[in-house]
């Protein structure tokens, strides 16, 4: 969740990065000099992205593929720098949330769009009409994928428009995909003739060399699904990423590190072994006048093992990697995250103290635990009678903020965030055993109000507000002892979520004064999100709910979002709520024309009857556009574009600021023995405290 003040420090550390790594320009971009390109697309080398030509046998992986992508063929900055692979290439496959990005001649334009009948993100039901000209299908069974398509708007000229073709539901772990596109039209309507280099295979031509076989197995499957070969445009493969290639680092470092605990057991959920060791170096007592929901704020430290590569774990660090390609931790490396805990006024009522259930807090965009003291958490701990507490989300908080300006200049350094993503996963996991553990922090005294302790062990949940939102889906897959998770305005898959935020606007300029090539902008998202899988949900979200990972409870989630989020897209919650098999309630939202969809939540199951338990997901509404005066209320709906929504007010905040019931709805699912509630009535949910006269 991002306030304003938020932002203002943001932009200040922005502008102070601004001048220590400021951009200098070399002469013309150098000109690629791909060792490996696909000539199915001749425009962009590694395009069709994603595609198993890119990838080299390996029968030790779970895939049997490795990746192997060639320096000289990755894209390259101004100064000539063409992205190091070398992390990429440890992946067994691509990423679950993996985007198809093409350039097809004649078909990078709206009208052409049009004509060609390609499935919209306003009416995905057409993914599975008999001729629908793009289809992914699971090459072992056929089974058609639920996506959508679009093409680039922020390519700003046709030549350099690809064709985009998102998964309505990520892709499963360690299964190969056939893309086919066909019948593909101009914008006058005119079918496009395949490339020369695709005829080769499917008109039976001579030549093509070892990808022959490939290809006719690609043909053979797709005729199984009712795709005739002469139809077709393009078609191709590739293979996700296993289990394994996605979650054995962090699983690496989460069991290494607990086990120091002496807790080796994670998956019963038992709370074992010693506590964290912490230390108070703040205590801040408030007056009821002074503050009305909260009596008390205790900050502190906790000591984490580090496994970066780093003293104490600082941005720019990562992961020392072992000789089975696991994170090692230099001997004795360990870093002291920053925490702090407000003790709510409702720990007293009429003289009797009461010891209450603890609630971890995930900020917002590259933010702080401080945001812990905002007015809302502060009521939403009061209102619902728990102790929040926060640390820093390390990997995208305030303090990275100068080394991700550096990565966007040089990407290279990607494997740098992803590294500290994954350490701020471990950091959030034992403030989580320190909160729940009996000798954790109940037994400190700070905690005690008239001798009685305000800290109840045994339990602790996770409630995370955007970036925490987003971060919060992948805490609650890798979590051994939070099986309860709210997750307001979140979602996932950052390659997709970039180029729809509002708060990409600080950060793009780093990336496009630096890569220069539009055409190349979507493989470029498209390249970082396989490192960003092992720091964010996309790489967990299989294993967030009912499919747990080794050593992992099961959890349950709520996902609460926004309608037309201006930094979060909805499109994206929505892909993420499909994907972790959570049940949405309906009406999602009222009145004609006040969704583009033919079928709003298309693919998500509805929840029906409340309370009961389950993962949920409720869509919040503060209501459409409308002008009083010269005054703007309400918001739109969001682009169907891979563009940022910017009109009318961001109900980003507005929801959990101005609505006491979603808190209450908060608070009555993450407690144990939690529920679902329904506190909408038969009604969309909508932002009731909000006149937008405030």
């Amino acid at each position: 969740m991002q306030r304003k003040t938020g932002r203002q420090a943001r932009r200040r550390t922005i502008a102070v990065t601004i001048g220590a790594f400021a951009i200098v320009a070399l002469g013309a971009p150098a000109v690629s000099s791909a060792g490996q390109c696909d000539n199915f697309d001749q425009s962009v080398c590694l395009q069709p992205w994603p595609n198993n030509q890119f990838t080299k046998k390996d029968a030790t992986t779970p895939t049997g593929l490795r990746l192997n992508l060639l320096r000289s063929s990755m894209p390259s900055n101004i100064k000539g720098v063409h992205i190091d692979p070398t992390d990429m290439n440890r992946a067994d496959g691509f990423s679950p949330g993996s985007y198809v990005s093409v350039r097809i001649p004649g078909l990078d334009t709206p009208a052409a769009f049009s004509a060609s009948n390609l499935v919209p993100l306003t009416d995905m039901a057409q993914f599975a009409a008999k001729s629908a000209p793009a289809v992914i299908i699971d090459a072992a069974t056929g089974q058609r994928q639920l996506i959508w398509t679009e093409l680039d708007s922020q390519a700003g000229t046709a030549a350099n428009t690809n064709l985009l073709i998102r998964p309505g539901k990520n892709f499963l772990e360690g299964h190969r995909y056939i893309v086919a596109l066909r019948s593909l039209k101009s914008a006058s309507g005119a079918t496009l003739t395949a490339p020369a280099s695709f005829r080769l295979f499917r008109d039976k031509t001579s030549g093509g060399g070892p990808r022959r076989a490939v290809m006719e197995d690609i043909f053979k499957r797709l005729a199984k699904a009712k795709i005739a070969r002469k139809d077709l445009y393009l078609a191709w493969d590739f293979t996700v990423a296993s289990e394994k290639s996605l979650s054995a680092r962090v699983l690496k470092i989460r069991n290494d590190a607990f086990a120091k605990l002496g807790d080796k057991n994670l998956s019963d959920n038992k709370i074992q072994g010693s506590s964290p060791k912490w230390k108070i170096t703040e205590v801040v007592d408030y007056t009821e006048a002074q503050d009305p929901n909260r009596m008390r704020r205790i900050s502190g430290t906790f000591t984490v093992p580090c496994y970066l590569n780093q003293a104490g774990c600082p941005a720019g660090a990562h992961f020392t990697l072992g000789k089975d390609g696991l994170p090692v931790q230099t001997p004795g490396n360990t870093m002291e995250a920053r925490f702090l805990c407000n003790i709510p006024r409702s720990a007293k009522q009429n003289g009797v103290v009461t010891a209450m259930e603890p609630t971890m807090y995930g900020h917002g965009l590259l933010g702080q635990y401080t945001e812990a003291n905002s007015l809302n958490v502060r009521q939403f701990g009061n209102e619902n009678r728990m102790i929040v507490c926060a640390t820093d989300w390390s990997g995208m908080a305030e303090d990275d903020v100068p080394n991700a300006v550096k990565i966007l200049q040089d990407l290279s350094h990607m494997n740098e965030l992803a590294d500290r993503d994954q350490q701020g996963f471990l950091n959030f996991m034992y403030l989580g055993r320190l909160l729940a553990h009996s000798n954790g922090l109940t037994t400190d005294p700070n905690f005690q109000v008239d001798g009685v302790s305000t800290l109840k062990p045994g339990y602790v949940t996770y409630y995370g507000n955007s970036q925490g939102g987003i971060m919060g889906g992948a805490l609650t897959a890798l979590s051994p002892d939070v099986t309860r998770s709210v997750l307001y305005v979140p979602a996932m898959n950052y390659s997709t979520l970039l180029t729809r935020s509002v708060d990409f606007d600080e950060f793009a300029q780093f990336l496009y004064l630096s890569y220069t090539k539009p055409a190349e902008h979507p493989l470029v998202f498209s390249l970082m999100q396989l490192l960003w899988d092992r720091g964010e949900p996309d790489g967990y979200a299989q294993h967030m709910t009912n499919n747990p990972l080794p050593g992992t409870p099961a959890h349950k989630t709520m996902i609460e979002m926004s309608y037309g989020d201006h930094q979060v897209t909805n499109a994206a919650t929505q892909v993420e709520a499909r994907t972790i098999g959570a049940s949405i309630y309906r009406p999602l939202v009222g009145g004609v024309g006040r969704s583009p969809d033919v079928t709003p939540g298309y693919g998500i199951p509805t929840l029906g009857s409340l309370p009961r338990d389950g993962n949920a997901m409720f869509v919040w509404d503060i209501g459409p556009l409308r002008t009083i005066g010269s005054t703007e209320f309400g918001t739109p709906f969001e682009p169907v574009t891979n563009t940022p929504p910017r009109l009318g007010v961001d109900p980003h905040d507005l929801v959990i600021e101005s609505s006491p019931s979603i808190r209450q709805q908060i608070g009555d699912y993450i407690k144990q023995g939690g529920k679902i509630t329904n506190v909408c009535g038969v009604d969309p949910c909508r932002a009731a405290g909000w006149t937008g006269l405030n």
